[in-house]
């Protein structure tokens, strides 16, 4: 799952204007991470000499989100008592202040904002529902689910081949880990060679240890020294650390650190790695197995991407790297730990 222990800083105000540096990413195979090594590849150019664009975050309560066109063709095919009913329940683990740019409280402190709550205005917009977003904590957005007490979870949830037997999936970004350096580094992570005989921040438990763990089994088969895993208590010991250079690298969720590169204006993102490594990691909307909603949002995402509104989302929290071509229905996830052997 790409939920981890990592947090963004709570750092925030109405408007944030900073320079973040944008890396031009490639990316191979069709549309995400290569499988044979789970990494997108970097630019070179782009990190030697990356353009800085002017990045603002704009998390005042009344900031306009992009707006969806009614699709009555995609909208027929609810079900009837959704169309009946006209309200998209939705959950989002905003809770608590949320996690920026994801989901978390306006500067009103009540207020849900993030890239997640304009997907669901987004994909309500275009069904012609009204979209009612209810933050919880992360655990309760399954329980929420189960009991019915929300329709669909848009919450960063991504897409695993164990929740598939019980949840159905429409995508809508790509899942994504991240490696920050110190700003000026020209460092360029592309795989494990890049952080052989490293030290490398991460939290402990995460699916971002886990994937440095198999890269270091990769960088020992082939002769190369492993990468020196580093562990902190919280967000801001890490970001000391990195600044102070006693640690390389960071490896994070992209969206959290991208909204970090911008509103502290101290680091960069010189690489990043599927959330689902070694296979393409992709985010989505979840609802409950067969109750006939997945394929209606699948198709508003679609028509999102199509009309360019998906687009204005994205770019507006910083996250078009992780903008997917097309919305899909329960594709290939997270394998089980019993179906690898190193898992």
């Amino acid at each position: 799952m790409h939920h981890s222990k990592t947090h963004a800083p709570a750092r925030r105000r109405a408007l944030v204007v900073a320079a973040a540096v944008l890396s031009t990413v490639g990316v191979l195979g069709a549309c995400a991470d290569p499988v044979s090594t789970g990494t997108t590849q970097v630019d070179p150019k782009a990190l030697g000499d990356s353009k800085v664009l002017p990045v603002s975050f704009d998390t005042s309560a009344d900031a306009k989100r992009p707006v969806g066109t009614l699709h009555k063709e995609i909208a027929a095919t609810l079900p009837a008592d959704v169309r009946a009913r006209g309200t998209l329940v939705i959950g989002s683990g905003g809770a608590g202040g949320g996690i920026p740019p994801l989901a978390f409280t306006a500067d009103d402190n009540k207020t849900p904002i993030g890239v997640e709550v304009d997907v669901a205005h987004l994909v309500a917009d275009i069904l012609g529902l009204k979209p009612d977003v209810q933050t919880t904590s992360w655990e309760n957005l399954f329980i929420g689910i189960d009991s019915g007490k929300y329709q669909v979870a848009i919450s960063n949830v991504g897409v695993s081949e164990e929740r598939k037997e019980k949840y159905d999936f429409a995508t809508y970004r790509l899942g994504l880990h991240a490696f920050e350096a110190k700003k000026g580094s020209t460092l360029q992570v592309r795989g494990p060679a890049d952080v052989s005989g490293r030290k490398v921040a991460v939290g402990s438990g995460t699916l971002q240890e886990a994937i440095l763990l198999r890269w270091n089994e990769e960088n020992e088969k082939a002769g190369r020294p492993p990468a020196e895993l580093v562990y902190y208590q919280g967000t801001t010991e890490y970001y000391l650390a990195l600044d102070s250079g006693r640690i390389d690298l960071y490896l994070g969720p992209n969206p959290t650190a991208t909204y970090h590169v911008v509103t502290a204006g101290k680091t960069q993102i010189v690489g990043t790695v599927s959330s689902s490594f070694p296979i393409p990691g992709k985010v989505g909307v979840l609802t409950k197995k067969d109750n006939g909603l997945v394929k209606p949002i699948s198709d508003a995402i679609n028509a999102a991407i199509a009309d360019g509104s998906y687009g204005k989302v994205l770019a507006r929290w910083g996250l078009t790297a992780e903008a997917v071509p097309a919305s899909e229905v329960n594709p290939a996830g997270l394998p089980k730990p019993t179906e690898t052997s190193d898992q």
